[in-house]
């Protein structure tokens, strides 16, 4: 685990954001996993600005989303559909159909998640990109979850949807459930970049660096892939 700290959150969101374009870049046709949450919109607007210098081109990209909520259509502004829209897809040259995000609107939910899990299965991805959550979680991956478990329906924890509150006007209006790539989809990627920011992530850091691995921290996980690189900011790296 390859740990790079780095003095705010504006550096670390430069510091992935050029990661991902020298990949890109490289390989104009990869796969990458992206990550919703707040951590990573600075990212994304650092590849829209690389996009509009006419520096980086992602028309033959393909996406894959990490997770989506259940029970919010796909033009609610917090459903990450819309997210993604909103802050990345919109505005550089990705192509719809390689664009992928877990279907949660109606229908049955278990084969929403069965016919992903094999769309991932039938593609490899590069990069993963991922947040944490302040309990350990990655992708909807909560503190529990079988390390060996691939694309599934999960329940959100009370703390995460505390955490996830401030997007919402209520604690009533936070979906209880979503559709995530399990841990086993996460490290079946070629290499992973997670990214944290801010004193509230420092103690799952240190747990995820340097604790035990544990599925009570989905994301100590992470340790058991040979390809992962950590950028923190300096509050988030204060615990380590």
């Amino acid at each position: 685990m390859n740990v790079i700290t780095v003095e705010d959150y504006v550096e670390l969101s430069a510091t992935a954001g050029r990661l991902i374009t020298e990949l890109v870049r490289s390989k104009p046709a990869c796969t990458l996993g992206l990550a919703t949450g707040s951590t990573p919109l600075g990212t994304y607007q650092y590849l829209v600005e690389r996009y509009r210098a006419g520096e980086l081109s992602m028309k033959d990209v393909q996406t894959f989303n990490l997770d989506e909520y259940c029970g919010l259509p796909r033009c609610h502004p917090q459903s990450y559909y819309r997210v993604m829209h909103d802050n990345l897809f919109q505005h550089v040259d990705l192509q719809q159909e390689n664009m992928h995000i877990p279907h949660t609107e109606g229908g049955d939910l278990q084969h929403q998640c069965d016919s992903y899990n094999a769309l991932l299965n039938s593609a490899t991805v590069d990069l993963q990109l991922l947040g944490i959550g302040s309990n350990g979680h990655i992708g909807f991956c909560e503190p529990g979850t079988p390390f060996t478990r691939e694309t599934f329906l999960t329940r959100l924890s009370d703390k995460t949807r505390q955490d996830n509150q401030r997007f919402f006007n209520s604690l009533e209006e936070v979906p209880t459930t979503a559709i995530t790539m399990g841990i086993k989809n996460i490290l079946q990627a070629r290499s992973i970049l997670l990214i944290a920011s801010g004193r509230g992530k420092a103690e799952c850091v240190a747990q995820m660096i340097n604790g035990p691995i544990t599925e009570q921290v989905p994301a100590s996980a992470l340790r058991q892939h040979p390809n992962v690189t950590v950028i923190l900011d300096q509050d988030a790296a204060a615990l380590l």
